[in-house]
């Protein structure tokens, strides 16, 4: 089930907007009012959930080392894997985000005949993750000179760059198929290997298949469906929602109203999903926080205002109850006490 249900949601998801795209009016809705929607929908969960992970207490400090952390001066200290300054947690984080380097110092583990257990490194999925998250960063910055007009130099360039092999007529963008081939590694993995097989859920396999099926929608577009669609009617209606003045100026086609329901679709479930590791890594302790905790002492800043409560105190509280239960007690009882 946990294959075939978010396949099956994604066929669904395409059949509706196949089918509803086609009905008179219609139009309107999957191009102006669901887009809109889920742009909101994205925005609002996204500062919701963010919001909510900055309250979160982190009452101990809890950064991820494996390194020898600041101690004495003859002592090599690692900068990178027990960062104890600002600047070295920004080092630090700056990698993770942007060279994704604790996959890059992935290692994999198995128990072999002996039994010896070995550890052995494990790059193919720092590849297939860099190849998947960058094809997709590409991918989205080509898209915004559909909104833009004029479209910015940097984008112009980066779409050349995309398409610098000159593949086929029109030409063969290099993210459209990375992207593919990253969703198909990062599909395999979680077929192939026993352990994440075992943990994948259904929510881990929607994301990779409503992906997929925008990228496919996206070269069918391109490549095999192009007389079908209206390219000008495609970018005034970008450019519309954009403005907040949208407008559908002639039959653009079923397979745009289709890749555009499906982006709609994966903004409003981002928030909502294992998806928002994307804002949930700057604000994930075990990465932003130093580890100074032999320099400066941690106090959690939500802990609530306690008053010390000292056993002098204790005691005068429950002395009675103290005396009756045989517990000895630094103070007798006052003699009007005792009497009664």
């Amino acid at each position: 089930m946990k294959y075939t249900f978010p396949l099956a949601a994604v066929i669904a998801l395409v059949l509706i907007a196949w089918i509803g795209s086609n009905i008179p009016g219609m139009q309107y809705v999957f191009g102006v009012v669901i887009p809109y929607l889920a742009i909101g929908t994205f925005i609002i969960g996204f500062c919701y959930r963010v919001v909510q992970w900055a309250k979160s207490p982190v009452p101990f400090k809890i950064p991820t080392t494996c390194g020898q952390q600041y101690s004495l001066p003859w002592i090599k200290h690692d900068k990178l894997e027990a960062p104890s300054t600002t600047s070295q947690v920004a080092a630090r984080m700056f990698l993770e985000i942007v060279l994704f380097r604790s996959l890059w110092r992935n290692t994999k583990a198995e128990v072999h005949e002996g039994p010896q257990l070995t550890y052995e490194s494990s790059k193919w999925l720092w590849l297939f993750g860099i190849l998947f998250h960058y094809s997709f960063l590409v991918i989205i910055l080509r898209h915004m000179r559909l909104f833009l007009d004029p479209v910015p130099g940097f984008i112009q360039a980066l779409e050349f760059g995309d398409g610098i092999l000159q593949v086929g007529a029109p030409t063969m963008y290099l993210t459209d198929l990375t992207i593919l081939i990253g969703l198909l590694l990062l599909f395999g993995r979680r077929l192939v290997n026993r352990q994440v097989n075992y943990i994948s859920l259904a929510n881990d396999y929607f994301p990779l298949f409503l992906i997929f099926a925008i990228a496919v929608t996206g070269i069918l577009m391109r490549f095999f469906l192009r007389t079908d669609i209206d390219i000008v009617a495609i970018k005034r209606l970008a450019v519309g929602l954009a403005t907040f003045q949208p407008a559908i100026m002639s039959d653009i086609g079923s397979i745009f109203y289709i890749h555009l329901f499906l982006v709609s679709v994966l903004l409003a479930y981002f928030p909502y999903s294992k998806l928002m590791h994307m804002g949930g890594v700057f604000l994930s302790p075990t990465r932003n926080m130093a580890n100074d905790s032999r320099m400066r002492r941690h106090i959690n800043p939500w802990n609530p205002d306690i008053k010390p409560h000292s056993y002098a105190s204790y005691e005068d509280e429950f002395r009675e109850f103290m005396v009756d239960a045989g517990i000895p007690v630094e103070k007798e009882l006052p003699p009007k006490a005792e009497e009664e």
